[in-house]
């Protein structure tokens, strides 16, 4: 019996070794879940930055940035309701498009009020040059497109940001309402680690 018990030790150790696991009841922690603390993943202190740019969303001409995917075919609607867009938008330091880059906003958009000319946006923000270069913030919210100032959540992010949560000021610089195409400026203001 003792020579089956070395056999076996040294088994789980080779196979620990060569990349096997090897699964182990516990009854102190569960297969699901457990609670690690945040240094356990490197985090430190928390902090608050502030993220200022423009986002440039064409609708119109050969090189839109946003494209309509979806449109309720059944129901003309002064809002637009129903209709769904999926974006690829520059974001710059300035208003120009000229101007600097600093990333991409990339998700979708629909019409969701039948009332009022207001969107459910859900946006990755992906952050393509500096500090942030490859990191990325996610927007889900309510834009009220007509009001001065709208606000929206920060649900999250990556790289730089994991771990993010806070909130998105956006106003409209421009809006063409021939074309629909639009200059954004966005204040985010986000606590990360």
């Amino acid at each position: 019996m003792a020579s089956h018990l070395k056999w076996f030790a040294l088994l789980a150790i080779l196979m620990a070794h060569s990349g096997h696991l090897i699964p182990v009841k516990s009854a102190a922690a569960s297969a699901f879940s457990r609670t690690i603390s945040p240094e356990s993943l490197g985090l430190r202190r928390e902090k608050l930055t502030h993220l200022h740019f423009y986002f440039h969303d064409i609708v119109s001409g050969p090189n839109a940035t946003a494209i309509s995917v979806a449109q309720a075919s059944n129901r003309p609607s002064a809002t637009n309701f129903g209709s769904v867009l999926v974006l690829d938008d520059l974001l710059t330091e300035g208003p120009s498009p000229e101007s600097r880059s600093v990333g991409r906003a990339q998700g979708i958009y629909a019409s969701a009020s039948q009332t009022e000319f207001a969107l459910l946006m859900a946006l990755n923000f992906v952050f393509t040059t500096g500090k942030y270069n490859g990191s990325t913030l996610t927007v889900l919210g309510r834009n009220s497109v007509l009001q001065e100032v709208r606000e929206m959540p920060v649900l999250g992010g990556s790289g730089l940001f994991r771990f993010a949560r806070g909130y998105a000021q956006l106003r409209t610089v421009t809006l063409n309402l021939t074309t629909l195409d639009a200059i954004l400026e966005f204040n985010i203001y986000v606590f990360h680690y």
